[in-house]
């Protein structure tokens, strides 16, 4: 046998695997030829200092894969055919053809950077104050053998005492009438902006997304082959007149317009209803954040305005109580229920059952209410401290945008990538306005989340981001 095979008794794996695996290689890299003998069972494990059986073991493993073949009294042999032909490493590695549009995409976001002094991250909630020990002891009742039924192959559309507790949930919070057949579970809002997609629009199709605004959904729509163009957003909302002709969809985040955390007006609202309706079009409202509103009465969302079934609502429970949930939910009109149904079985079959059923007893138990509820306050909080110092220490720096809802407040002014990487290295992570930008962007500015960061940490790193700009002039 032309090579030579070592037991390294400290390595990982047992002694049949180590002496199975360095054959392997020398049968397919060439060392062993076809046809050569191999040792017998008893000389090869004399040699190596092991059991016969062990030898007997990794041989018969390399049998039953095709790269040995046994001749009664003859011995063991190497199979013919079984050798790789090797190429240059160079020329090893295959470069597969990748749907362009792949190529055109961001990199994922460093979602386990090194963590930051002063984080401002938006949209990030205070995991800190979570009821962790409720939720660990409703998920347990879940996982108990009477309850054998949530580890099963579910209904597509979501575990039913979760898509009741959601229907009760948007009708109290915000006064939608719907039916739990209206809703879909889904794996966070993301995967809903996905199934829209699929059933609802064809490659080719535009769509009109806010500019700035949200961008995991404007990528979903390009990925999936639509047209997707930016609209300008004002005090108002959306520009309704600046939507192009032959847009089929809209999306839109009427009630806190990320990033500008401004309010879309009712006749704002009305008009969009209005373009819908002319031009047979669709409206995907993602409504992410408006369990925390705190001035003003609960605007209305724009599925409450919708007598026609055109509007698709989507919200998520990734900011009420922790992001690795990933649930969400889609609301969609009765016209479409079927397909949509058949899009989400088709992708993943269902959401995680003990986590849906988990969900479902924390929404009946009362739980979720109150820790929204608490929350609410907290973030309040917190919202007008950061409007404060914006006011009264950033002047003639950065214009706050007035909001009073969500978990991130804007300030409009002279501060792009280039203050935010100057930012990072002095410790503190925030975003900038324009990172969400369409195309040019309109506008520029930074965005303070305040969730993910301490209270009583707001006011030294929103001093330090102040000291920063000063120093730039």
């Amino acid at each position: 046998m032309n090579t030579d095979i070592q037991i390294d008794t400290e390595a990982g794996g047992g002694r049949r695997d180590q002496i199975y695996r360095q054959l392997r290689a020398a049968i397919l890299d060439g060392r062993l030829a076809d046809g050569e003998p191999l040792p017998p069972t008893r000389e090869l494990a004399r040699r190596l200092s092991v059991s016969r059986n062990t030898v007997s073991s990794a041989y018969d493993l390399l049998a039953a894969e095709g790269f040995l073949r046994a001749r009664t009294g003859a011995g063991t042999f190497v199979r013919a055919g079984a050798a790789w032909e090797r190429r240059p490493r160079s020329e090893q590695r295959a470069r597969l053809a990748v749907n362009e549009v792949w190529d055109a995409l961001p990199p994922p976001p460093a979602a386990f950077e090194t963590s930051f002094e002063f984080d401002f991250r938006a949209g990030i909630p205070d995991l800190a104050r979570f009821p962790f020990d409720t939720w660990r002891r409703l998920s347990s009742e879940q996982l108990r053998a009477s309850n054998a039924e949530v580890l099963t192959y579910g209904d597509p559309a979501g575990d039913p005492a979760l898509c009741a507790a959601i229907t009760r949930h948007v009708g109290v919070s915000r006064g939608l009438t719907v039916d739990p057949d209206d809703v879909v579970v889904t794996n966070g809002a993301q995967q809903a902006f996905d199934l829209v997609a699929r059933v609802l629009l064809r490659p080719g199709d535009t769509v009109a997304v806010e500019d700035p605004g949200y961008p995991p959904p404007r990528l979903i729509f390009a990925t999936h082959g639509m047209r997707v163009v930016g609209v300008p957003v004002d005090e108002e909302g959306i520009v309704v007149d600046a939507i192009p002709a032959g847009t089929r969809l809209v999306f839109v985040t009427p009630s806190h317009q990320c990033p500008l955390g401004t309010a879309m007006s009712l006749g704002r609202r009305l008009e969009l209803i209005a373009w819908a309706r002319r031009v047979d079009g669709v409206i995907v409202e993602d409504d992410y954040d408006s369990e925390f509103r705190y001035g003003g009465r609960p605007l209305e969302p724009v599925h409450s305005l919708d007598d026609d079934g055109r509007v698709c609502y989507v919200s998520s429970f990734s900011k009420l109580l922790f992001p690795a949930l990933r649930l969400g939910f889609l609301i969609v009109p009765a016209s479409v229920r079927a397909p949509v149904r058949k899009a989400k079985q088709l992708t993943d079959w269902h959401s995680d059952g003990p986590a849906q059923a988990t969900l479902a007893r924390f929404m009946a138990d009362g739980g979720f209410a109150r820790h929204v509820k608490r929350m609410r306050r907290a973030y309040h909080e917190r919202h007008d401290l950061v409007a404060e110092i914006l006011r009264d220490e950033f002047a003639g720096m950065l214009a706050p945008v007035p909001s009073a809802a969500g978990l991130h407040v804007s300030a409009l002014g002279a501060a792009g990538e280039d203050f935010v990487r100057e930012a990072r290295a002095a410790g503190i992570r925030l975003y900038t306005v324009e990172s969400m930008a369409v195309g040019e962007p309109a506008v520029t500015g930074l965005i303070f989340g305040y969730g993910a960061i301490r209270p009583e940490r707001i006011g030294p790193g929103m001093r330090r981001v102040r000291d920063l700009l000063r120093k730039r002039g």
